[in-house]
């Protein structure tokens, strides 16, 4: 079975709910089914890619698309909606032109596009996050953007005094401290194997940044964080100027260099850094991490060979081999290996796993994500939402009416001291029939029960990528 979300065609005309849309709207007050929790106040911020004018270009891909932010606000059972572009220097270009003038990763200019200077911001399309009292729109090639968390309004492109060059769409948060640990890569120039890594403060005042080269220039789309330790995954979706620039893929499957893992401890210098050595595999997504004793566990969202992207020769992945599995990796720090283990969990094809953040890098309980239903014949979307309890190693799964799909699961605890797991999931669910959205609030711990509220748009969002909630 094909990994859903996987088979979009790259280079031509996105279609069906991952077209993007043309419209900016608001609505003070969405139509509600059931009833809202009226301890749910805050807003969910939804970053996905929404190109301003699409264009049928090889160079193109569903991850190059401008972004646009989706607010779900909720206060006293009511719902409220906002969408807006992320205006970077790219979208404003294009805005002005009333043309595409760009394509691909790089910001190629198309054929006959004029010829304008525009600062390299990226298109901002991966991520919403809240740090420091500031709402960053995050794509992991980029300096974040702020954006005015009432209005939408981009407010520009933010360096907190220190930043410099990429920085992650996957920042992780210590529930403690309130830090912020952030890394990026193609640090030493497009393609490149150059990394930094770096972290910030709850005010918002960078307090490292450093740069290291991995083993070989990689997508390094997320990394692995606990209590003591950063890992850094470089995997063999392998990053290549040369490669580009002679007209193949920048970035491609080269399963033959294996998987190398950087543990760095928090603290250490990063001479500190050891590299561990595991099979060949590839993983966008981590759900959590944690530490036992001189163990480090990561459960992560693992693919034997990576979709959306070609194999360096250009065939096409294995649809077989292209579909996330939860899987544990196991590190041992005092074993006289540099060898890592990674054992599947679970056979369900699924992504974008969540926890509950306040376990972030603790050992956890709960997890959730996305998933294809068992039974059913796949095409390219997730039709369910598992719950996985570590503790009774049991798992359940809301299935949506055949056809519809679900974005990623978001966690909202019900109190601040709510314990683990008790709370809320949001997700905002597509209606194939009817060609539009909903959000759709469930009990976190009874899935199964299905949604509590169900909030109608009359229009699509379209699959994106990432969200999460800001309590007002």
């Amino acid at each position: 079975m094909a990994d859903v979300q996987a088979q979009q065609p790259v280079g031509e005309r996105l279609t069906n709910n991952y077209a993007p849309i043309t419209i900016k709207c608001e609505a003070e007050f969405l139509p509600v089914k059931g009833e809202l929790p009226r301890e749910l106040r805050g807003t969910l911020f939804r970053n996905g890619p929404n190109p301003q004018f699409p264009v049928a270009d090889p160079r193109n891909h569903w991850f190059t698309g401008d972004g646009m932010l989706h607010a779900f606000t909720l206060a006293k059972g009511r719902a409220a909606y906002r969408n807006r572009w992320i205006r970077t220097a790219k979208w404003q270009a294009e805005h002005d032109a009333g043309r595409a003038l760009f394509a691909g990763f790089g910001g190629d200019r198309l054929p006959g596009a004029p010829a304008v200077q525009v600062k390299d911001e990226g298109v901002a399309n991966t991520n919403v996050v809240w740090h420091a009292g500031r709402l960053l729109a995050l794509e992991e090639a980029h300096l974040p953007i702020e954006i005015d968390p009432r209005t939408l309004a981009t407010d520009g492109q933010r360096d907190f005094g220190a930043l410099r060059g990429p920085f992650t769409a996957h920042p992780k948060i210590d529930p403690v401290s309130g830090e912020m640990i952030f890394f990026g890569y193609g640090a030493s120039g497009p393609l490149s194997a150059g990394m930094t890594y770096g972290t910030m403060d709850s005010s918002g005042a960078v307090t490292r940044f450093e740069r290291f080269d991995a083993p070989y220039a990689s997508m390094v789309h997320d990394f692995v964080v606990t209590a003591r330790h950063v890992l850094f995954p470089i995997l063999p979706l392998t990053a290549s100027l040369q490669r580009a620039m002679r007209g193949g893929p920048p970035f491609a499957w080269e399963p033959e260099k294996g998987a190398a893992i950087g543990v760095l401890p928090r603290g250490g210098a990063i001479g500190d850094m050891k590299w561990f050595r595991g099979d060949a595999a590839y993983v966008f997504h981590v759900m959590n991490a944690w530490e036992d004793g001189d163990k480090i566990y990561a459960d992560v969202m693992q693919f034997e060979e990576p979709p959306l992207f070609p194999h360096a020769d250009g065939s096409a992945p294995d649809p077989m081999k292209s579909r996330a599995r939860l899987c544990r990796w196991t590190f041992d720090l005092t074993a006289n290996t540099d060898r890592f283990t990674q054992d599947y969990l679970d056979e369900l094809t699924g992504e974008f796993p969540r926890i509950d953040d306040r376990r972030a890098g603790l050992k956890h309980r709960h997890g959730w994500y996305a998933c294809a239903a068992p039974g059913r014949q796949h095409r390219d979307s997730f039709d369910a939402i598992a719950h996985v309890d570590a503790e009774s190693t049991k798992r359940n799964l809301y299935l949506l009416p055949d056809g519809d799909a679900t974005s990623e699961p978001v966690f909202v605890p019900r109190a601040t001291d709510a314990e683990e797991g008790d709370g809320w999931l949001l997700a905002v669910i597509w209606r194939a029939a009817e060609r539009r959205s909903d959000l759709v609030v469930l009990e976190a711990g009874d899935v199964e029960r299905g949604p509590i509220a169900t909030v109608e748009l009359s229009h699509r969002v379209p699959f994106g990528f990432h969200g999460n909630f800001v309590p007002a």
